[in-house]
């Protein structure tokens, strides 16, 4: 186990029920926000939108509103709620919403303070790679659901449907100086998405385990996450105003918001942004568990992190797991729990032809997460990890 680790970051984290409350007594970093959200509904049907506006007049704040986020951002939005938000004079930004418009917000904050397009600074695929010349605006986060962990951390995930690319974007100065993360937000959310979410919680988690890049803290926590995670998920799924199973799901999201800065995830999500590039319908949850089983026993199968496996076995209720294939028993076990292990590519539009076009979009995406395998995984490989996964 690795004992080195290095670990900066700067948000400020309000955590727990009621804490949306507080938001008015915190120091702003501007005077007038650019409020994103999507369409609205979630956060108006929560409460959360009428509580954020209250307190933001509490604090001082003007805001001026831009709610053009979708499920799977693109770029053309970013650009456009990056000019809102210049010609509307933001100073910062208030994201409120789930993790596309927790996403959203790193490249709108970076684009509100920089010239030209979004893909001129994106690394990966067709980006041009270019650092940013200024930093971006301030962002404070509100998240209303559980699953990313992006309220604390400088990374979005943004498509660019011209050129079929889902890939991460990012930089330093786009950590946020603020998160609030209030279980009562999200008590409205459906049980589908609250599966959904919940697992692209858990994944980012345990795919940290699975990572080389492990290290004494990492896996502290996401152990730690991992294990409320799978205890209180089906709780969350069946009744969505179980504020106590909530509250523990989305400390294992924010706890991976963490992890994910200590080390990193694996070509599991680099995967999953293909599969949603190229079918932009299918919610990034979704994609992840569809591919889970495959992927995990692809590293059981080559011993590449038994340990790690019969660890989270036993962080998700197999007491006495002793084998790597108790992972695969515990990980089928929730999901069956939560009405997810049915889910099928072939519904989205997938078709097995495109595997390998599947493999090769992860690795020019995203293809930094492959160097974080437990072992090689080439593009046959890849491509077989989802042959096996289609249904």
């Amino acid at each position: 186990m690795e004992m080195n680790f290095d670990f900066n970051n700067p948000t400020h984290i309000l955590f727990g029920r009621g804490k949306l409350d507080e938001l008015g007594s915190q120091q702003m970093p501007g005077k007038k926000a650019l409020l994103l959200m999507s369409n609205g509904r979630s956060a108006k049907i929560s409460g959360a939108y009428d509580r954020t506006v209250a307190q933001l007049k509490k604090a001082g704040v003007e805001i001026a509103e831009f709610a053009k986020v979708m499920e799977n951002p693109v770029k053309d939005m970013i650009m456009e709620g990056a000019a809102f938000a210049r010609e509307n004079g933001c100073d910062f930004i208030v994201a409120l919403g789930g993790g596309a418009v927790l996403d959203s917000s790193a490249a709108v904050a970076a684009m509100a303070a920089n010239d030209g397009d979004l893909w001129d600074y994106v690394y990966g695929g067709t980006g041009k790679g270019k650092p940013l010349a200024n930093p971006g605006l301030p962002i404070v986060t509100i998240t209303l659901t559980a699953g990313t962990g992006s309220e604390i951390n400088q990374w979005g995930v943004i498509s660019n449907p011209e050129t079929q690319e889902k890939i991460g974007f990012g930089d330093p100065s786009l950590t946020p100086v603020l998160a609030v993360v209030d279980p009562e937000l999200m008590v409205t959310v459906p049980p589908r998405y609250t599966a959904y979410q919940g697992f692209d919680a858990l994944f980012h988690n345990t795919e940290v385990m699975m990572s080389n890049g492990g290290n004494i803290l990492s896996e502290a926590i996401a152990l730690s996450a991992i294990e409320s995670i799978a205890k209180y998920l089906p709780r969350a799924v069946k009744d969505g105003s179980d504020i106590e199973a909530r509250e523990h799901i989305a400390y294992g999201s924010t706890m991976a918001g963490i992890t994910m800065q200590l080390t990193s995830t694996t070509a599991q999500h680099s995967m999953e942004h293909s599969m949603s590039a190229y079918h932009h319908n299918l919610p990034h949850g979704a994609g992840l568990i569809m591919i889970s089983r495959a992927f995990a026993e692809f590293f059981i199968e080559r011993h590449a992190c038994d340990e790690q496996f019969v660890k989270m076995a036993k962080a998700m209720g197999i007491a006495d797991a002793a084998k790597p294939e108790d992972f695969i028993t515990a990980l089928t076990q929730l999901q069956e729990a939560c009405g997810v292990a049915g889910l099928r590519m072939s519904d989205y539009g997938f078709d097995q032809s495109e595997c390998m076009t599947l493999a090769k979009g992860a690795r020019s995406m995203q293809g930094g997460l492959f160097l974080a395998n437990p072992c090689e995984m080439t593009d046959e490989d890849c491509a077989g990890v989802f042959r096996k996964s289609y249904r």
